[in-house]
This record gives structure tokens, C-alpha cells and sequence, in this order.
């Protein structure tokens, strides 16, 4: 480069400044570096500009969305109650002297619980057997009458009146012989509510009161339970009840009938699987106004009483089978300001954003029920790193990562 009379040489190579001076004016140095460093950073932004290319395309692992039928499941949390609850309640007031089963043992219809003190109701029956005895003497008396004066008062012996009266007094000892009889009969019934009976099979509880207490017929002794079958009370909401009774009339599964032979699995406190399948009892009359849920009763076989009153579990039923069902891994699906999305590969190997409606859950999966298209692929990892366009390098997932050997679970 000439400036006036100077010729100043830049070479990048070696960073070197030749500068050839004249005889009548110098340039400063300091501008001659300035200028040269302008002219070098031009040229590394060019060969940077040059280099660079399209951003590195992100490896993701992606998965087709899946269509089939697909059976669905209601859950619900239910609590368990004897199939019949007794509360051992005595017909008779005394004192307590024998308690004759062991608490929390299985006792048999009719057998013996408690027994009350029986002398008072002993002194009854006789009393009243006594007088039975009083009354069946007089009627005698008065047979013996009647016999001998009906054919005197036929021959005109006597007066006619006289027989009709000794009738009469015969059907008053009748009468009163009758009496007596059902008196002595109660005098028995109550001798023998001195024993207090168990009227169902079940488990006997604890016992609510000791030997030589003063019971009355208010005192509850105990409660009997009937647990096999046992019963599960559960709850649904009243837009589940109105969904199923739509389903059923429009052919679907009718759940809420009392004959329905629709199994019912339980699942523990532990979670733990029950064994034995249930199917509905009833369904109450009536919603509950202050949750809006009705009540429903399931049965369940229970061999050995393994359950009790009182546990927690959870009911769980097929309420619908959904045809044609899109289904994608519940890992996929990822929220943005309330709107479920999901991340899909589109032709040209960047990323496309759907929003989508979800539906129940099946497994470790999602019913989608709009916004995705069957056959779709769906990205299910580096989900945060992703943008709608950006270039990626998807690659299939192992097999069993979208197994569905999982259980299906309600939403």
C-alpha cells in the first residue's frame, strides 16, 4: 500500500509491517497497526463465514405411535365390610356369668356367645308352669260337669240352665288353661335368652363387656361378621356413573348391573394382586350429596379370611374396549403452558410439535385422542433440547422399551 509517498507491505503470514519511508512525511505507527489488525479480522470473519455449515443434527431415539384395540380400566379406591355384620345383642337383662367363645375366632350359627345369670327367669317358669297347672284343673272340673249334667238336664233332672252355665265355665277354663300355656311358653323363650346365640357363621369380635357386668337389652356384647364372601364399597364419581350407563346402552359393558358377571380385581394395601376376582353387588339408590359420588358394592370369594373389615384396596375393572386406539409411551409426552405436546420426526428428519388431547392411560402408555396422527414417529428422549425444525438423527428403540407387559391402569 502507498500512502503519499510511503509504501507500507502487511503480510498476514508472518504479521510483518515493512514500512519504506520518505524524505518528507511519516505516518504514525500506531495508525499503520490499527489499520492492519481492521484487515486481518476481516479475513478470519470470512474464512469462518466460509467454514461454518448447518448445525450438527441431534441424535434422538424414537418410537412408532402404535394403533390397536385397547381394553380399558376403571380404578377406584375401596373399603372392606363383612358380607353380614351382627351385633350380639341380649333379649334378656341379668347379670353376665359366661362368656363361651374366643374373640376374633370363627363361630357357627346358633352357637352360644355369653350366657346371663338364668335363676329369675327359671322362678318364672314356674311360676307360670304353676299356674297352668291351676288352670288345667279347673278345666277338668269343669269337664267333669259338664259330662254328668248334660244328659240330667236331657232328662229334665235338672235345670237347663244350669248345664249352660257349667258350659260356660268350662270354656273359660279353656280359655284360661290357654293362657297359662302361653305364659309358660314365654317363661321358656326368656329362659332361654339367658343364652345368647351367634345367628350368622362368621368371626366373632372382641367383646364389648366382661363377666359379672349388668347387661340390658341395649348392651351390645360383641359383633359376628360374615367374610366369605366379603364385601369392597367403592365409589364413582357422577360423570363416571353417567359414562357407563351410556356405554351400556350403547352396547357396551354394563358394569353397574347387579348381575353383571364383569370380574373385578383387588389390589392390596402392599400391592399385592388378590387372587380371587369379584363381580358388583349393588349399586345404591341415591348419589351422595356432598361428594357427588354413589356408593357401589362388589363381593369377593374369601377363603380362609384372609381379608378383613376395615382394609383399604384398590378396585380395578375392564370398562371399555377403545378400537383403533393411537397409543405412545407416557415418556413422550412432555407440557407446555397446559398443552400436552409431543415431539414427531417429520419427513425431511426435523422435529415437528403436536399438540394433542390425551385419553386414559394404558400401561406405560398414553391414549391419544387427537392431535397424532397412526404411525407417527415419536421422539422420546432429549425432549427439553428440542425446537420446532431442528434437524435430527432419530434412531429406533430397542424392542421392549414400548412392550406393554405392564397392567393397565386407570387414569
Amino acid at each position: 500500500m502507498q500512502i503519499g509517498d510511503e509504501v507500507v507491505v502487511f503480510s498476514k503470514a508472518n504479521l510483518s509491517i515493512i514500512v519504506a519511508k520518505s524524505h518528507t512525511a511519516i505516518l504514525p505507527l500506531a495508525a499503520l497497526l490499527v489499520f492492519a489488525g481492521a484487515l486481518m479480522a476481516g479475513c478470519n470473519s470470512k474464512a469462518v463465514s466460509a467454514n461454518a455449515g448447518a448445525p450438527p443434527a441431534l441424535p434422538v431415539t424414537v418410537v412408532k405411535a402404535e394403533q390397536r384395540d385397547v381394553p380399558l380400566t376403571g380404578e377406584w379406591v375401596g373399603t372392606l365390610d363383612g358380607y353380614v355384620n351382627a351385633q350380639i345383642q341380649p333379649q334378656a337383662n341379668g347379670y353376665l356369668v359366661r362368656q363361651n367363645y374366643r374373640e376374633g375366632a370363627q363361630v357357627q350359627k346358633g352357637q352360644i356367645l355369653f350366657e346371663i345369670d338364668p335363676r329369675p327367669f327359671e322362678a318364672a317358669l314356674h311360676q307360670a308352669e304353676g299356674q297352668l297347672g291351676q288352670a288345667q284343673a279347673q278345666l277338668a272340673l269343669a269337664t267333669i260337669n259338664v259330662n254328668r249334667d248334660t244328659p240330667l238336664a236331657e232328662a229334665r233332672a235338672i235345670a237347663k240352665s244350669q248345664l249352660d252355665n257349667e258350659i260356660q265355665q268350662k270354656a273359660q277354663a279353656q280359655a284360661a288353661v290357654k293362657t297359662a300355656q302361653a305364659a309358660v311358653d314365654t317363661a321358656k323363650l326368656n329362659l332361654s335368652f339367658t343364652q345368647v346365640r351367634s345367628l350368622i357363621t362368621g368371626v366373632a369380635g372382641q367383646a364389648t363387656t366382661q363377666v359379672g357386668n349388668l347387661v340390658s337389652t341395649q348392651s351390645i356384647l360383641t359383633s359376628v361378621s360374615q367374610l366369605n364372601p366379603i364385601k369392597v364399597y367403592f365409589s364413582i364419581s357422577d360423570s363416571e356413573y353417567l359414562a357407563l350407563v351410556q356405554r351400556a346402552r350403547s352396547g357396551g359393558r354394563d358394569l353397574l348391573q347387579g348381575s353383571s358377571r364383569i370380574p373385578l380385581t383387588l389390589t392390596l394395601a402392599n400391592g399385592d394382586k388378590y387372587p380371587h376376582e369379584g363381580h358388583i353387588e349393588f349399586v345404591d339408590r341415591q348419589l351422595n350429596a356432598q361428594t357427588g359420588a354413589i356408593r357401589i358394592a362388589a363381593a369377593f370369594p374369601n377363603p380362609g379370611n384372609v381379608l378383613r373389615p376395615g382394609q383399604f384396596a384398590r378396585v380395578r375393572a375392564e370398562t371399555e374396549i377403545r378400537h383403533d386406539a393411537v397409543l405412545v409411551p407416557e415418556i413422550a409426552v412432555s407440557e407446555f403452558q397446559g398443552q400436552e405436546q409431543i415431539y414427531t420426526v417429520a419427513a425431511n428428519h426435523t422435529v415437528h410439535v403436536n399438540n394433542v388431547k390425551l385419553g386414559p392411560q394404558y400401561g406405560n402408555n398414553w391414549v391419544i385422542e387427537g392431535g397424532l396422527p397412526s404411525g407417527s414417529l415419536v421422539i422420546t428422549d432429549n425432549l427439553q433440547k428440542l425446537r420446532e425444525g431442528a434437524p435430527v438423527d432419530p434412531q429406533f428403540a430397542q424392542p421392549s422399551a414400548n412392550s406393554q407387559a405392564a397392567q393397565p391402569a386407570g387414569r
